[in-house]
Order: C-alpha cells, then sequence, then structure tokens
C-alpha cells in the first residue's frame, strides 16, 4: 500500500449488453437509403474516411466492381486489418471457405455479426445502411481508447479487440492521480494509492485471457471511500488517529466488489469519520471540487464523488447517513444511489449511524451504478437488515435500463422542495428545466405536498446518539489493533480534526437507553414513512422528484447550504438516486433525485437512465483534461 504524502462470471444478459454487438439486419434499418446495395467503390470510400477519422493511415482496397457480397467484405476487411483467424459459428459458413477465419475474426472484434445467431448470408448484398453500421465500428476499433469519460462497456470491448490491457487501464488511472491529485491542482481526493493494483490488473489480465472473465466489474478500476474496511489496505475513516491502521478483513461490499473482479485502485479523502458535508479531515486535508477549485466537493463522499468526476477509477463507493453520496454526485456531476437500508451490507464499513447508514455506487453514468448496485447487494449473514432484502434484491440492475423507461410514468413533483430563495433559484431553473424534459419523454408529473413535511424536517440525525457504540463495535471487530479502540481514547488523543471536538465529545456522552433517541427511532421513521406512501398511493405515483441539493456548492470555508431535501430517503430508509441535472450558469453542477418504494431501486434506474439518455447533462471537468 502506499499513502500519498500530504498530511504526511458474467450473466448472459450483461455479457450481451457490454460484449456482444447486435446482428446488422437490426441496425441498419436507421439508415436513410439502408436496403440499397452498395458499390465496392462506395465501401472503399466509406472505410477509408472511417480510418482517416480515427486517425489511422490503413489502406482499404478491393479489387472487384459492382455490387459487394458480405463474404467479400470480410476477406477485404480481415486483410485490411490484419486480423488473425477464427472460428465462426454460422452453419451457412463451410469450415473450408475462404471467408471463413476472416469471419470468426471480425465476429470475435465486434465488428461484423451475423443476420441472425446462427446464419452468416456470406452470398448476401451488402446494403448501405448494413456497411454505415461496419463503418462506424471500424472507426471505433481504430480509435485509440481515451480513458476521460470511458464506461465498463467501453472498456471491455477495447480489451476484447485487443487495443488495451487491464494493466494499462489501471496504470492511466493512476498516472492521473499522480497528475492531478499528487500535484498540479492537488485535488485531494485520494488518501491511499494500492501499490498493488498493477500486480492486480496483471493477474486479471492473465485470468482473462486463460478463462474468460468474471463479469462486467472484471479488470475495472474502483475507487473506495475510506470508511470501507479493506484487509490489505489502509481505513482511516480520515482520521490521524488511524493513519497506520489495517482491517482485520474486507467489508462485505469490497468483497463483492474483489470477488467480481475489480481492482479497489485507493481509497478515497472524506469528512473525518463522515461527520460533514464539506470534504475535509484531518488525514486528507480539503479535498477541492474539480468544477471550481474554490469551491468544496460535497460530503461526506468527499474524495470519492471529486476522484470519478475527474477520472481517476471508473467508479466508486460512497457512504451516505443523511445525504452523503447524493450530495457529492449532485456537486460533481454523477449518479449517486442510496439504496434501501438492507439492499446493501453495511459489515465493514466505519458506521455514523447504522439506523441510517448504507454504502452505495457513484459513477459517471446511471448504467455503471447499476452495475456496481448489481454486484455488491445481497445477504449478509453480519448485517441482519439485508435479510430484510432476501429476495426483493437483483445481481443485475442493467436489465432495467431502458431509454423509453419514462414513457407512461407517473412523478411526483415535490414542490415545496424546489427552492424559491434567489440563492436556489439556479438550482431549482434546472429542476423545472428536468420535469419539462421528463414530460417530453412521456412522463406524467404530478404536483405534490408531502404531509407532514415540517414535521419529518424538524427530526434530528441519528449519528449523535449512535456514533460512540457503534465506531467502538466496529474497532473492536475489524481494527482491533488500532492505537485507540474507543471514541473517548480517539479524543483523549487529540489525533483528530480539532474543529470537530466539541461534537465528539458531545456524542461521547449519549447512549441509546435515552427516551429522546427512543422517540425519534420509532416515531421518526414511521412519521416519514407512512407520509411517502400514502402521497405515492393518494396520487398513483411511480416516484417522487426533487433536488438533490437546495443550492449549489459554496465556496472553501462557508456553511453548506446543500439543504434538507436529502432527509428523506434516510429517515424513511426507501431508495434515492441522485442524476445530473445540468449546470448553472457559474458552470455549477447540479442533480435532481428520484425517490422510489422501499427495494424497488429497479424503478429508479429505470427513470434514472431514460432521463438520462434523453438529455445526456453531464460534462467532464474542464479544469483535468
Amino acid at each position: 500500500m502506499l499513502r500519498k504524502s500530504r498530511s504526511t462470471m458474467i450473466s448472459g444478459v450483461i455479457a450481451g449488453a457490454l460484449l456482444v454487438t447486435a446482428p446488422l439486419s437490426a441496425l441498419a434499418a436507421a439508415v436513410p437509403g439502408s436496403s440499397e446495395p452498395i458499390t465496392s467503390q462506395e465501401v472503399v470510400a466509406l472505410l477509408s474516411a472511417a480510418g482517416s477519422k480515427a486517425g489511422s493511415s490503413l489502406s482499404f482496397q478491393m479489387n472487384s466492381t459492382g455490387t459487394v457480397t458480405r463474404e467479400a467484405l470480410a476477406v477485404m476487411l480481415g486483410s485490411s486489418l490484419k486480423l488473425t483467424d477464427a472460428k465462426e459459428p454460422f452453419a451457412d459458413v463451410p469450415d473450408d471457405s475462404i471467408a471463413a477465419g476472416a469471419i470468426g475474426a471480425l465476429r470475435e472484434k465486434q465488428l461484423l455479426e451475423g443476420t441472425s445467431d446462427d446464419r452468416f448470408e456470406p452470398e448476401a448484398y451488402l446494403t448501405k445502411g448494413q456497411a454505415q453500421v461496419v463503418a462506424d465500428r471500424v472507426y471505433a476499433y481504430l480509435k485509440p481508447f481515451d480513458v476521460m469519460e470511458t464506461t465498463i462497456a467501453d472498456i471491455q470491448k477495447a480489451v476484447s479487440q485487443g487495443k488495451l490491457t487491464y494493466k494499462e487501464l489501471t496504470q492511466q488511472y493512476l498516472d492521473r492521480i499522480n497528475k492531478y491529485d499528487d500535484q498540479g491542482i492537488k485535488l485531494n481526493a485520494v488518501i491511499t494509492v494500492n501499490s498493488g493494483a498493477l500486480q492486480t490488473a496483471e493477474a486479471l489480465d492473465k485470468e482473462r485471457a486463460e478463462k474468460g472473465v468474471r463479469g462486467p466489474l472484471h479488470g475495472i478500476p474502483i475507487i473506495v471511500k475510506d470508511n470501507y474496511a479493506t484487509g490489505d489496505l489502509l481505513t482511516t475513516a480520515g482520521c490521524l488517529c488511524l493513519k497506520d491502521a489495517v482491517p482485520t478483513h474486507d467489508a462485505e461490499m469490497v468483497k463483492k466488489l474483489k470477488d467480481a473482479g475489480a481492482i479497489i485502485i485507493g481509497k478515497a479523502n472524506l469528512d473525518e469519520f463522515a461527520l460533514n458535508i464539506t470534504g475535509v479531515s484531518s488525514l486528507g486535508g480539503q479535498t477541492l471540487n474539480p468544477y471550481a477549485l474554490d469551491r468544496n466537493p460535497g460530503g461526506s463522499s468527499a474524495g470519492t464523488g471529486a476522484a470519478v468526476a475527474a477520472n481517476f477509477a471508473l467508479a466508486g463507493l460512497g457512504t451516505d447517513t443523511g445525504g452523503s453520496i447524493r450530495i457529492p454526485s449532485s456537486y460533481n456531476s454523477l449518479v449517486g444511489i442510496r439504496p434501501t437500508v438492507g439492499l446493501t451490507s453495511r459489515d465493514g464499513i466505519i458506521p455514523l449511524a447504522l439506523t441510517q447508514d448504507v454504502g452505495g455506487p457513484m459513477a459517471r453514468t446511471v448504467t455503471d451504478a447499476a452495475i456496481l448496485l448489481g454486484t455488491s447487494a445481497g445477504y449478509d449473514a453480519d448485517d441482519v437488515a439485508t435479510a430484510y432484502g432476501v429476495g426483493r434484491s437483483k445481481t443485475d440492475y442493467t436489465k432495467d435500463l431502458d431509454v423509453n423507461g419514462l414513457q407512461g410514468a407517473r412523478i411526483g413533483i415535490a414542490t415545496e422542495l424546489i427552492g424559491t430563495k434567489p440563492s436556489e433559484q439556479p438550482v431549482s431553473n434546472l429542476i423545472n428545466v428536468a420535469v419539462e424534459d421528463m414530460k417530453k419523454l412521456g412522463a406524467t408529473a404530478v404536483p405534490i405536498t408531502i404531509p407532514n413535511l415540517a414535521d419529518i424536517m424538524k427530526y434530528p440525525s441519528l449519528s449523535g446518539y449512535e456514533f460512540k457504540s457503534q465506531l467502538n463495535d466496529y474497532l473492536a471487530k475489524y481494527q482491533p489493533n488500532a492505537p485507540f479502540h474507543t471514541l473517548t481514547e480517539i479524543i483523549n488523543s487529540g489525533q483528530f480534526y480539532k474543529p470537530n471536538e466539541a461534537t465528539y465529545k458531545l456524542r461521547d456522552t449519549r447512549d441509546l437507553e435515552s427516551q429522546e433517541y427512543k422517540d425519534i427511532v420509532l416515531k421518526r421513521t414511521k412519521l416519514t414513512r407512512d407520509a411517502l406512501l400514502k402521497v405515492m398511493a393518494d396520487n398513483n405515483l411511480d416516484a417522487i422528484i426533487y433536488p438533490s441539493t437546495s443550492e449549489t456548492t459554496v465556496v472553501l470555508g462557508e456553511a453548506s447550504k446543500a439543504g434538507s431535501n436529502n432527509r428523506l430517503s434516510p429517515y424513511s430508509g426507501f431508495p434515492a438516486i441522485s442524476v445530473p441535472a445540468g449546470f448553472t450558469e457559474e458552470g455549477l453542477p447540479a442533480g435532481i433525485e428520484f425517490l422510489g418504494r422501499p427495494f424497488d431501486e429497479s424503478t429508479l434506474i429505470k427513470f434514472a437512465y431514460a432521463y438520462e439518455q434523453g438529455t445526456h447533462k453531464r460534462k467532464a471537468p474542464a479544469l483535468l483534461p
């Protein structure tokens, strides 16, 4: 492991979605004049233009004139691209055919498919529509791989085409961390870099070559918030008091990602012990916002948010007690999923308040977030809350990705949560546009009033009551060799973020036997759940939306103005997803949040994906090219 020196199993559906190109006959219809045969001269011109656009000097030539058969195209492409012959599966292609090896190679590289799963139709004429599809694929194949804003699907395709290895990919991410986090603008998003990441990536390259891939996350670098226990890396919660502490074993969610082939590239900075929402800790310092270096990135999953936005990893894990996944997702133009409490295991996550705590993915796209969620969800005998998710969780949420997912949906607009103050107007304007966009995408927008909203919002977070006892339990189980074993000992050490001292001392006096605490647990949860379920039932709603944060991020040092919208999900335990809603005139990101019924992540993912694909609001930070 390397601390940075600053404060000193693929399922059939996923495989199909990521690795298999659809038959040409299903893709060509959208091209004008697609059914007309194309001539050899036109094919050569089309492919040459594609190669030139990709920056390639390859030459495409055909000796024949007139129309082109699919077999002739395969021979020409196999020769021009210098592909190694491969076995093909088509019943109508003889094994001794001159084109058989090229057809197999092109299918393997996802450049030329059959007209169906078992037929290639070698003598059929190539149409203009099919030729355009092939040219687009050749362009993508020849174009150099770019790590910026890449996706899991992009990576797996590039690896399958021989353009990239997982080791090379990991090195590219490490280079960006070195360039922008260790020096230059010094984003301060990463506390610890995994010095074994390249070795792990190399082993996963070898495993792929010998056995195939474990699943879509095979070889994918992921950054993890530094309150997730990692048995081979420091786990500090951002606190100097744990600066040399390595847990005995991985948190369950981390274990699931590793088992799926993911590479934990490093541990992300956070608000110390996930206590605040501005991104500062005694060990990691202040994380900056990659869109505006004088602003905070939100928190407490600050480092995860900034790192994923800055393309330091493909995606990451955050935790959310109040709004700690969704606030930094909003401020960093990311997709952040706060799952239903019980969908993912909290065991091995340094707790803030287990009644509200949950771990979830942060990614640049809904698709990638859905893949991480499915991989990390499921029952864990060491977290009894996950027993509620048995039979209600999935291992594959990509099945819910539907570009038309908002058609016919009834979406409740929580009008009371859309701010009217001048300082709230920039975000509110974006949300109003988002509502109109959803209408255009087929949704019915229903203005709603959430019952008892004012009373719900009066309740405090339970972190003030649960933190001490649950932190002490975690240290005893996961980090018994740490220098300090209780919150009291940490306070006495003085090795922590000093502005938190009064809060730590107050929480050290609290216990779980107080009547005040019991009243909050019993009354607040029921009040919030009843209100949300009633308004959804009364209005026949599929989900509720509102701004993820009332205002945009503030200048470093100022008090956060994220607002209290984010409380509805943790107070009820219901799932919520924050999705990029665009940028204000100042160039600051904001998010829109979808909230749904318990364990109905599928519906939220469907809506979020349809909105994302219908608007494409995310942009990479210009400060980190």
